[in-house]
């Protein structure tokens, strides 16, 4: 399974206009318009034992096995698997059929930073109309704050990516290099793996607003405020700044690889040698293992680098949640299925298809975090992760129209990467432009 963040390669913004074509009515779907209050576990029952058909939207191939077992297990349900897109693609594709009021899927994969758009217009339903409220303490704290929105829940988190630091072990230790634990000891490293060998990189950094948005959050930078649809953009804040002030020293050294991520000669340099290190998400370990297959046994993972010595923050990286639509036509079997796949077993099947947990349950399990990794040369990478995913800085929030804002990372922030401006103007310039758009469609922007 390839799990990859797709944030840096996100084409047109989502419009905002959500807000006007998602906000009406709250009807249950499943007869025609019924309003409903509540769902009982009875309710869902029956429907299961009535049956019916679903369409579900996800790109995650995860997800395949996941609706073959519902469908195995509850045979009178037929699912529709669609993969709409990836991230961006796909959020157009559902904007288009809720604005249309047809061909509207009865689940749909978002991402959390794109959820807070569907969320404020309404388009996803709130999930506490079907207990959801009661899953409190299932998910680990970052990824249930995401779906979050006051006390409203709009998705099942169905995985997580808490960050570390993801290193190339041969390569360390060809040029005497120490793991960093901290952000000076990783400019360090750079300096001293690039003056040893010109054509390897501690990392490859060509600009991408999601990575930006984590070392940030990680920094305890909070430039996102958000209540309803007042919002604050603030990229003056001290986090945002401490990020600005020690990535410019690495760029302005030219020891960031250029190379786009994601790419094939990204992935061969992760193979070669010549790109040392990624700070990521959990979902890595499968990536690296099938696009870097020349690096079997070489690489390992250690926490995060920190901005204080001695600290134990870091900050979520990517990661999706299953949502209803709000005008979902079958929305009791879509809870049901919501369910089998965030928590209950397909949950298992997922991770053991290679995608990160948010349960804290799985987390825990000895099994998850004893297993060892034979590309990461035995190690049990999983004990890492496990416990960054306890360590997520609280307080983050997303933009409700941050697809639009990741879209125009690389004409802000992206110029300081080719050498137009710094980080520091790159940031103001993403604020002025985000403030601009969001108050153009309607927010207070602040």
């Amino acid at each position: 399974m390839m799990i990859t963040r797709r944030r840096a390669l996100l084409g047109a913004a989502l419009s905002i206009s959500l807000l006007a074509t998602g906000c009406s009515g709250s009807d249950d779907g499943d007869t025609g318009g019924t309003a409903a209050t509540s769902v009982s576990e009875a309710d869902v029952t029956a429907a299961l034992e009535a049956g019916g058909n679903i369409t579900v939207w996800a790109w995650d191939t995860t997800i395949t096995k996941v609706a073959a077992d519902f469908q195995t297990k509850y045979p009178k349900v037929k699912i529709n698997l669609v993969n709409a897109g990836t991230g961006n693609d796909q959020y157009t594709a559902l904007q288009n059929a809720i604005t249309a009021g047809t061909g509207i899927p009865d689940v749909a994969q978002i991402e959390y930073y794109a959820l807070p758009q569907f969320s404020l217009a309404k388009s996803v339903a709130d999930l506490n109309t079907y207990g959801a409220k009661s899953l409190d303490g299932t998910f680990t704290p970052g990824t249930w704050n995401s779906v979050h929105a006051g006390d409203k829940i709009y998705g099942l988190p169905i995985d997580s990516g808490p960050m570390a630091l993801f290193y190339n072990k041969e390569v360390f230790d060809k040029h005497g290099i120490a793991v960093p634990t901290t952000w000076a000891e990783y400019a360090a490293a750079a300096e001293k793996l690039h003056t040893a060998d010109p054509k390897a990189y501690i990392t490859s950094d060509s600009g991408d607003a999601g990575f930006t948005t984590s070392l940030i959050w990680q920094a305890g930078g909070k430039p996102y405020q958000v209540n309803g649809t007042e919002v604050t953009v603030n990229f003056g804040d001290a986090g945002s700044q401490k990020f600005a002030t020690e990535w410019q020293k690495l760029i302005e050294k030219k020891l960031l690889s250029p190379v786009p991520g994601w790419t094939d000669e990204w992935y061969k340099g992760l193979g070669d040698g010549t790109i040392a290190t990624l700070v990521t998400g959990a979902w890595m370990p499968s990536n690296l293992e099938k696009g870097a297959a020349a690096a079997n046994g070489k690489w390992r993972v250690a926490p995060m680098p920190q901005w204080e010595a001695g600290g134990k923050s870091t900050a979520e990286n990517g990661g999706s949640s299953l949502a209803i639509p709000e005008k979902a036509p079958n929305k009791t079997l879509a809870w049901a299925f919501l369910k089998y796949a965030a928590v209950d077993e397909g949950a298992q099947t997922r991770i053991a298809d290679g995608a990160f947990p948010a349960t804290t349950k799985h987390l825990a399990d000895p099994a998850f975090q004893g297993k060892e990794f034979p590309y990461f040369g035995g190690q049990k990478v999983n004990e890492v992760l496990a416990a960054s995913a306890g360590q997520v800085v609280t307080g983050w929030s997303y933009l409700p129209f941050q697809v639009y804002a990741n879209s125009i990372f690389s004409d802000t922030v992206g110029k300081a990467y080719i050498g137009q401006g710094n980080l520091t103007d790159g940031l103001k310039a993403w604020q002025d432009a985000s403030v601009k758009y969001g108050t153009e469609q309607g927010f207070t922007v602040k």
